[in-house]
């Protein structure tokens, strides 16, 4: 069973259920309140060990109700949190608004993941005993750049999910192996407004990339492979919330499994269209027979 390490956020999702989203300095009556574990490492994680993987989470809760209910939630889904550790203070929260058509908007308030500025003792010896690392950045940069450098250092493959989308240190860019934004945070990275030049600019960045396109799919570019675009299967959304995450958590997994580059895409794709049927991040990430049978289906 292949092994995944993940150095990330750990948010509680705060999300309101609105028929549409509020414009600046608009009051609007939403329908449903819902506190939902989540954070783009757990989430990734998450994703990751329902795919199949061994998968350890680095990073940090708060000693407050949210941060045992984030662990819990971690390892309820087969996440290995002894990395994970608790210091004083709150856990990460995620402001969510969620519309009908299943677009959303999001605040992320750092709480205990602003402490995450480092690699702590061992954290190291655990990114090298792993085929992958995965990166995100709502972690403080200096923790994310030496955790990648450490991947790199070992030859651990690392995947970085540029978001929230901010510059990239060229000793970050030289340390990873896999980009993977979204439309937006390519176009943000290259100032690039089409999707296909925005990625083909991201190869001065790094070697590989793979800008996800929402219900288009997907499009994976390479220095040494010409490019692919991979639809996504059409479903009707519900919730894109961590949709993202679950295709990157299912990628990684599908990679260190070997599997060619098309059909890892195709069944990274088949798992998030999972998970926007369904509300909320880390509930919604389907188990690996789910992604099997609507992969093969």
């Amino acid at each position: 069973m292949t092994h995944i390490a993940v150095l990330g956020s750990t948010n509680m999702d705060l999300v309101a259920f609105v028929a549409k989203a509020p414009q600046r300095g608009e009051t609007v009556t939403g329908r449903e309140f819902r506190t939902i574990p989540g954070g783009k490492g757990a989430n990734q994680a998450a994703a990751a060990a329902r795919a199949g993987a061994t998968v350890s989470m680095i990073g940090a809760v708060g000693n407050d109700a949210a941060g045992t209910r984030l662990r819990e939630t971690l390892e309820h889904s087969g996440v290995d949190t002894d990395f994970l550790r608790t210091v004083e203070g709150p856990s990460g929260t995620a402001h969510i608004v969620v519309d009908d058509e299943g677009g959303n908007s999001i605040v992320v308030i750092p709480g205990a993941n602003g402490t995450v500025d480092h690699l702590s003792p061992g954290d190291e010896g655990l990114i090298a005993s792993a085929d992958t690392l995965l990166l995100q950045l709502e972690i403080p940069l200096a923790a994310v750049v030496a955790g990648a450098a450490a991947a790199h250092q070992h030859g651990v493959r690392t995947i970085l999910t540029p978001s929230p989308v901010q510059p990239l240190p060229p000793e970050l860019l030289a340390a990873t192996d896999l980009l993977v934004p979204n439309q937006y945070e390519a176009i943000t990275l290259t100032g690039r407004t089409d999707p296909r030049e925005a990625a083909t600019a991201l190869l001065e960045l790094v070697p590989r990339a793979v800008v996800t396109l929402g219900a288009t799919g997907c499009l994976y570019v390479s220095r040494d492979a010409e490019p692919l675009v991979v639809p996504a299967p059409r479903v009707e959304a519900v919730d894109t919330t961590g949709a993202g995450d679950t295709f990157t958590g299912a990628l990684a997994v599908a990679l260190a499994e070997e599997k060619p580059v098309r059909e890892a895409l195709s069944w990274a794709a088949a798992a998030a269209s999972l998970s926007v049927e369904r509300a909320g991040a880390s509930a919604s990430m389907p188990y690996r027979p789910e992604i099997d049978a609507r992969f093969t289906a």
